[in-house]
């Protein structure tokens, strides 16, 4: 299985280094079945915030957008699209949800592939369908159920 991975850090805030990407992508795409080609930006919220209001006409920075490829069917490549990751909403995230920073920039990467794969939380089986996947995902990097984590931590508020 082929699976390459292109990090641009256009954000100075601390992120993974290039092998977590690497094992998370690869990850995602063998549970799917899938290879190819996956470029990551690492972004500001300013940046992020631009993208999210072109892509989604929101004016907020967001922690994850993923951007698809779209190719003919005719013209082979093995590019499977592009993910831009917020490492202050990431973080920020990290630290109101009381988990590891390093898990929550897994999820987010892995949460981001699967959307490169075609997977969505728009309508609810859609959604329990893409958590399942990612809870699985992250179980088998040894990384605890996000969305339980997520769920205890709004019960005790």
């Amino acid at each position: 299985m082929t699976v390459s991975v292109c990090i641009d850090r256009a954000s100075t805030i601390d992120s993974p280094d290039d092998d977590s990407f690497h094992i998370w992508i690869t990850a995602a795409l063998r549970r799917c079945d899938r290879e190819g080609h996956v470029d990551i930006k690492i972004v500001d919220s300013d940046e992020m915030q631009t993208l999210n209001q072109i892509y989604r006409q929101q004016n907020k920075p967001t922690n994850v957008l993923s951007f698809p490829v779209d190719l003919p069917d005719d013209v082979e490549s093995d590019l499977l699209g592009d993910i831009a990751l917020c490492g202050p909403v990431i973080e920020s995230e990290a630290h109101l949800q009381n988990k590891p920073i390093s898990h929550h920039w897994a999820h987010m990467t892995i949460h981001g592939c699967l959307h490169l794969l075609g997977y969505d939380h728009i309508n609810e089986s859609d959604a329990v369908t893409m958590e399942s996947l990612e809870t699985s995902l992250l179980q088998s990097l040894h990384i605890p159920n996000p969305y339980l984590e997520i769920s205890q931590e709004i019960t005790q508020s």
